[in-house]
């Protein structure tokens, strides 16, 4: 039906285009090529389409991913500060620093 569809709407738009105008006879050697050109090319890309159609397999769906968690991870930043080193003071003592 798709194609059929589109060979009708190829088949009134050359009719109506091709002819030139009222006055002359209308095209209907050009307008059945072109309903055909269209019904083929349209059958052919459906058909295409429906063979590269491929369903995903049964485990991609199940199990634990990656990305499926939005907690935040210490590895990110986020939780406990990191130790900072007992040996280096917070502020030096010499004068002059301040």
């Amino acid at each position: 039906m798709f194609s059929a569809f589109w060979a009708v709407v190829a088949f009134v738009a050359v009719v109506i285009f091709a002819s030139g105008g009222s006055a002359r006879a209308p095209r209907f050697d050009l307008a059945f090529t072109a309903a055909g050109i269209a019904f083929i090319v349209t059958l052919v890309i459906a058909a295409m389409l429906s063979m590269s159609h491929k369903d995903n397999a049964d485990y991609l769906g199940k199990g634990s991913g990656v990305n499926l968690s939005s907690a935040p991870k210490q590895s990110h930043g986020f939780g406990s500060p990191r130790p900072q080193d007992p040996g280096a003071p917070d502020e030096p003592d010499t004068p002059g620093s301040r």
